[in-house]
């Protein structure tokens, strides 16, 4: 973190939520209302790049603004809560480099910054489904598994920036029982250099993986999502298959947290009946009996790191 004071809620600040394509730029002036005014290509390479790309926004857009008005950062990649470092697999330009404090010094603003994951949660605890409890698990079921964690309205920092990272270590199933039958379940190499990770079987690439397994062809994850909502039985095995491997883990991380609400982002997340399966699975297998819905889609399912920037630029 490079911020030196705690920001006024009714501040502006820039937000950027940088992904290996694009990024998503956007003022902020008050906690969890963002006006995304472009988005422009990532310059994944160079670091000159992304300086002189980042000053272009701030002095296209600032208009008006104090010139050291502060900059809010969500992004690919775990930045380290010791040095602010940040492994970024898809943007070269970040690797090893302390985010933050290097675009500080480059842009001479307060620059804060924090996974996409992280602000995603962030911005569904202050702004959106999450809001006003005590603790707020967010998964991330995108391409792959991702998660992060806000307890008393407080971003968890962990070590090395891994914290609510569900998606890895050798937890999914050799097999599974499904209608009456028995069926063998892959575990496969995960990039994190794991294997039998459940990112590599519980994002829609995953669920995509698992269809390939069960019927030797190839649909898009919402091609089988669609099917399962029409009961077509290719679909239906894939997607209860599915929602065992996830709901397991999930039921793991509620026992461990007790979080008053679990906030799903991602793509798989936009079928909000596939959630709410997720949900009634997960629930079975978890100690405390909660009444209502524990795992629902987030408010901000596409604007969430733009969001959860323009809460953490105002906390650190």
């Amino acid at each position: 973190m490079s911020s030196s004071a705690i920001i006024a809620e009714d501040s502006a600040v820039f937000c950027a939520d940088i992904g290996g394509s694009f990024i998503k730029f956007g003022v902020s002036r008050r906690v969890g209302d963002v006006e995304e005014t472009t988005k422009v290509p990532t310059p994944t390479a160079s670091w000159a790049d992304v300086v002189t790309t980042m000053q272009s926004l701030i002095t296209h857009y600032g208009a008006g603004l104090p010139p050291h008005t502060p900059l809010a950062l969500s992004t690919a990649g775990l930045i380290s809560s010791q040095t602010g470092e940040l492994l970024s697999v898809n943007i070269p330009a970040f690797t090893g480099r302390p985010l933050a404090a290097a675009l500080s010094a480059a842009l001479n603003r307060p620059v804060s910054a924090a996974n996409d994951a992280d602000c995603f949660v962030l911005a569904e605890a202050h702004a959106g489904e999450a809001q006003g409890c005590t603790v707020v698990a967010g998964i991330i079921l995108g391409t792959g598994v991702g998660g992060g964690l806000v307890i008393n309205g407080q971003l968890v920092r962990g070590q090395g920036g891994v914290t609510g990272e569900w998606g890895h270590g050798a937890i999914t199933r050799t097999e599974l029982a499904l209608n009456g039958k028995t069926y063998p379940i892959p575990r496969l190499s995960c990039p994190c250099g794991q294997i039998g990770c459940l990112d590599t079987l519980g994002g829609a690439r995953g669920m995509e993986r698992l269809h390939r397994h069960f019927h030797q062809r190839d649909r898009s994850s919402m091609e089988i999502v669609d099917g399962w909502l029409n009961q077509q039985p290719d679909s239906t095995l894939t997607v209860n298959a599915w929602l065992q491997l996830v709901a397991e883990p999930l039921a793991l991380l509620v026992n461990i947290l007790g979080p008053s609400k679990i906030v799903a982002g991602g793509g798989l997340a936009s079928s909000a009946p596939l959630i709410a399966a997720l949900d009634k699975q997960a629930r079975a297998g978890v100690l405390h009996r909660y009444d209502q819905p524990l795992v629902t889609p987030g408010k901000f399912l596409t604007q969430g790191g733009l969001v959860g920037a323009s809460v953490l630029a105002r906390m650190v």
